[in-house]
C-alpha cells in the first residue's frame, strides 16, 4: 500500500467534494462533515462517472406522499442511472446486498507529522583510526 497526500484539508470545506488524481485512477475525495472519505470515481453499476453527480440525503417515507429527506450530504447519486451510494461506505442503497462503489482509506495527518515521514536516511557507523576514516557497511 502506498501513500499519497492529495489535499490540505482547507482546501475541501464541509459538504464539498473534489476529483483528484491518484496513480492514475480517478477518485473522488469528500468532506462530509467535517470527515473525508474517498470513492472511485467509477459507478459499479452502469460504468458512470460518480463525481458528475449529486450529493444528497437521504430520502425517508412513514407512508404514501410523506417524506423526508435526512443525512444531508452523505449520499451521491450516479449521473447515468440515479443509483444512490453512501459516502462514507460506498455501499448501494439500490442493490445493497450485492453492489458497492470502491472506497479507499483515508487519513487525515498534521503537517509536521506528515514531514517526518518514514523518510530517513540511511545511515552508516563511521570511526577514525589514526589518520584514517573508516566507513562500515
Amino acid at each position: 500500500m502506498t501513500r499519497h497526500v492529495v489535499a490540505a484539508t482547507d482546501d475541501l470545506a464541509p459538504g464539498e467534494h473534489k476529483l483528484i488524481e491518484v496513480a492514475g485512477r480517478e477518485i473522488g475525495l469528500f468532506n462530509v462533515g467535517g470527515e473525508f472519505f474517498a470513492l472511485a470515481n467509477r459507478c459499479p453499476h452502469g460504468g458512470g462517472y460518480m463525481c458528475e453527480g449529486f450529493v444528497t440525503g437521504l430520502a425517508l417515507s412513514d407512508g404514501p406522499g410523506r417524506y423526508r429527506l435526512e443525512r444531508k450530504g452523505e449520499f451521491l447519486r450516479c449521473p447515468f442511472h440515479g443509483w444512490e451510494f453512501e459516502i462514507r461506505t460506498g455501499q448501494s442503497y439500490c442493490d445493497p446486498k450485492s453492489t458497492r462503489a470502491r472506497k479507499f482509506n483515508v487519513t487525515v495527518e498534521h503537517g509536521d507529522e506528515l514531514a517526518k515521514g518514514p523518510y530517513v536516511a540511511e545511515r552508516f557507523p563511521v570511526s577514525v583510526e589514526r589518520d584514517y576514516v573508516i566507513v562500515d557497511l
